[in-house]
């Protein structure tokens, strides 16, 4: 070998050496790092105006697993019709993407016949879906969240530089495409404060629900308001109300 040729792959091994020892020193990011070991969020739920709900929402972290839980209650005239409790629950991994969903349950207390869920086989690709006691199986496209853990997926998300997000989501019965646009510098007002906020709107199609979200940027890009739109102009809305975010 020249001198030349051991100079060069000296300077190579050299280069090889310092690469190694920054990624010691700077780990690459990752989604399980920057994920809290623990939320507690609650929320009230108004229709037209009127308060007639409120939900209670933990996420856990346990390494590389993720646990989530909401309680949905009826309050005021609404709890005379609709007594019992909506709960629904997802679990499943956290890795470089952020959360990948395993289990996701929806049920409620007085009517065990609408119970949903959605079991996810990311080795063979499968979503199935039960409902009614129907199972269906479908294609699992990457990225699939569930209805929960879509919420808490914006917990590991850069969206700051972005305009538009698309993403699959599933309740339990069905696998939709959701399309949204980004627009930052927004400030939004709920019972917990006023924040400075991201606005993420779905894309607003004829005879669809529309959804906007408003997430505070100085918790972490949390879901701090949400608005949903029926065809007809009807709006729901859930507002943040309490927060506990435990790094």
């Amino acid at each position: 070998m020249t001198e030349n040729a051991k100079s060069k792959t000296a300077g190579l091994a050299r280069l090889c050496r310092i690469f190694i020892l920054s990624l010691a020193i700077c780990p690459l990011p990752s989604a399980w790092a920057a994920a809290p070991s623990r939320v507690s969020a609650n929320y009230d739920i108004y229709k037209g105006g009127l308060k007639i709900g409120q939900i209670v929402e933990t996420f856990t972290r346990d390494k590389d697993r993720y646990a989530l839980t909401s309680t949905t209650r009826a309050v005021g005239l609404l709890a005379v019709f609709q007594p019992g409790r909506i709960i629904i629950t997802s679990n499943g991994l956290i890795n470089s993407r952020g959360l990948q969903p395993l289990h996701f349950l929806d049920r409620r207390e007085s009517d065990a016949s609408k119970e949903r869920r959605a079991d996810f086989d990311w080795n063979t690709r499968r979503l199935t879906l039960t409902e009614h006691g129907q199972k269906r199986v479908l294609a699992l496209p990457d990225g699939t969240q569930d209805r929960l853990s879509a919420m808490y997926q914006f917990l590991f998300l850069s969206l700051a530089n972005s305009d538009t997000l698309n993403f699959n989501m599933t309740n339990g019965s069905k696998l939709d495409l959701y399309n949204y646009r980004i627009t930052p510098g927004q400030s939004v007002t709920v019972p917990f404060g006023t924040f400075r906020a991201l606005y993420v709107a779905s894309v607003p199609e004829a005879g669809v629900n529309r959804t906007e979200i408003w997430l505070a940027e100085d918790h972490a890009g949390f879901p701090c308001k949400m608005v949903i739109t029926d065809p007809d102009g009807g709006k729901l809305s859930q507002e943040l109300t309490g927060l506990n975010y435990v790094p």
